[in-house]
């Protein structure tokens, strides 16, 4: 569309006509201005978001801990396998 750096050099000359030198300048520093406020949010949303991922990451590791501590007991053959109360030998008999 604009190839010919003459065609650039055109439309800034008009630009500059049309509105001035002051307005120009005016205009070139709002957009200096938009692009670092831009640039400070883009930074606090990428904190933010590391923040979040540590705390999601330690609540996982939490949920994984507690996960193993209080694991499903194993049954076989309808008993429980590993239990304290699973008694070793049968009961003695009663008179």
């Amino acid at each position: 569309m604009f190839g010919n750096p003459m065609e650039l050099a055109l439309i800034a000359g008009a630009a500059i006509i049309l509105f001035g030198g002051n307005k120009i300048r005016d205009v070139a520093r709002g957009l200096g201005a938009a692009k670092q406020e831009f640039a400070v949010g883009q930074a606090e949303a990428d904190l933010a978001a590391e923040r979040a991922r540590s705390e999601a990451r330690a609540i996982a590791e939490a949920n994984a801990a507690r996960a193993t501590t209080f694991a499903e007991p194993q049954v076989a053959n309808g008993v429980v396998v590993g239990s304290p109360s699973t008694p070793t030998e049968p009961p003695a008999p009663h008179d």
